[in-house]
């Protein structure tokens, strides 16, 4: 830790200086690598693609050398494809992406049929923030991805979850 010479800063101009860096931040230049190595491997095989959780075994060959940096790996040793869309796309094909947009649609539909339906105030309020927050997730999992991770992917299901409950509750509810 000590050797990190990474500084944040509270400079809005130096923040986005940083973030729109890819000719010398390793950081943004590896994440073009594993986008580009995925797009090739969506290439080669677009309908089924590789197989679930296979990229970090497989993206390898696909690296182009102007994107490798410091902190690339050829051994399959971690990593993925740096996007919740293409990610998906590059290990299950465009089914695997379909299945992806499918749960973004159908969870965002849910989530502001329940707020529309809702004449609890309360549950308004908790069905609208859940949804918004799935919102920014699913805007953020653009250029990102972390449901591969324990800290991230529990209160992602846990989203849906809540949806989906407060969704049938109330249609119950509405059926009496």
């Amino acid at each position: 830790m000590s050797r990190n010479s990474q500084d944040s800063s509270g400079n809005l101009t130096e923040q986005l200086q940083s973030i729109t860096n890819i000719s010398t931040d390793a950081s943004n230049v590896e994440r073009l690598n594993r986008w580009t190595s995925a797009f090739g491997m969506i290439r080669e095989r677009p309908v089924i693609g590789w197989g679930p959780g296979t990229y970090q075994f497989v993206y390898a060959p696909f690296q182009k050398p102007a994107y490798k940096t410091i902190i690339t790996t050829n051994m399959g040793d971690g990593g993925n494809a740096h996007s919740e869309y293409i990610g998906p796309c590059a290990e299950t094909g465009f089914i695997g992406l379909g299945t992806v947009l499918l749960l973004v649609v159908l969870i965002l539909y849910y989530g502001f049929i329940t707020y529309i339906r809702s004449n609890n105030p309360t549950n308004k309020i908790l069905v609208l923030y859940t949804t918004l927050a799935l919102v920014t997730y699913f805007v953020h999992g653009v250029l990102n991805n972390f449901l591969d991770t324990d800290k991230l992917a529990l209160p992602f299901w846990s989203a849906y979850a809540l949806i989906v409950y407060m969704n049938v509750c109330l249609d119950k509810k509405q059926e009496k």
